[in-house]
């Protein structure tokens, strides 16, 4: 059991995974929802996690959020979601918002993307690759597909850069599950912008993660300054991977977002 914040009426946590992971990467975090009585569910997105299809088959960022909008689609009319986006799940997040802004409650960034309404949605891509140091990626595997950049992130970048602060069990577990991944940037970039009256419209809360290497807590903060949420939460010492090094610190987190909502 965790000691939190939390409200005595049943949430439903819905949680979406970073580039390249799945819902896999939320098994810690996960339980100690689920045991202050809430439902949890955590999505594989398409071509990630256990799913069965390729990123070849996957053309657009629309087409790798469908699990997500389908999931949002199917809710009953009134029952709403807390959205909790992780990493490149940010986006996805910011996808749902502006297709179903009235099925979620609040919309949760866990060192995740986060763009704005008044500038293109690829505009936070194109500002971390700009400001990226060349080694960041150290051993990641790049190449192209579909008209679009792909990627395999690498186990010394994982160790290094994502989960450094994780168990060697924890490093070995994303090392071992990693799937190919992309960013869709062309695709992205061809979107329209996000709207104020959907977008906009949903209560959003960042949690910003003090230890990570690879979206740095400068770039965090430079992302609640282009476009700042109702609350800002911190998690000291959270790597890039805060729900397997500081599974009870995200969730209590979390936990204190369901109390106001």
């Amino acid at each position: 059991m965790v000691e939190g914040e939390g409200s005595n009426m049943s949430k439903h946590y819905v949680l979406v995974h970073g580039a390249g992971q799945g819902r896999w990467s939320w098994f810690k975090t996960a339980p100690l929802l689920k045991s202050e009585g809430h439902r949890v569910t955590a999505m594989d997105l398409a071509a990630s996690g256990v799913r069965p299809e390729s990123l070849s088959d996957i053309h657009t960022f629309r087409d790798y959020s469908k699990p997500l909008l389908d999931l949002l689609e199917s809710l009953p009319e009134g029952e709403t979601v807390i959205l909790v986006g992780h990493s490149l799940g940010g986006l996805n997040v910011a996808f749902a918002m502006e297709s179903f802004p009235e099925k979620i409650s609040a919309a949760v960034f866990v060192t995740g993307v986060m763009p704005a309404c008044s500038v293109p949605r690829s505009s936070v891509l194109e500002q971390f690759f700009a400001t990226a140091p060349p080694d960041l990626f150290l051993d990641t595997q790049f190449s192209r597909e579909n008209n679009e950049n792909v990627m395999l992130l690498g186990p010394e970048c994982f160790r290094l850069r994502v989960a450094q602060n994780c168990s060697a069990e924890d490093q070995m577990l994303g090392e071992m599950l990693a799937r190919p991944t992309s960013v869709f940037m062309e695709d992205v970039s061809d979107t329209p912008n996000l709207s104020e009256e959907k977008f906009g419209s949903v209560r959003r809360v960042f949690i910003v993660c003090k230890d990570d290497k690879l979206l740095p807590e400068e770039f965090q903060r430079w992302m609640i300054q282009n476009n700042p949420p109702e609350k800002v939460m911190e998690i000291e010492g959270a790597d890039h991977m805060p729900m397997l090094c500081k599974p009870i610190e995200l969730s209590l987190c979390l936990l204190k977002i369901a109390g106001g909502h």
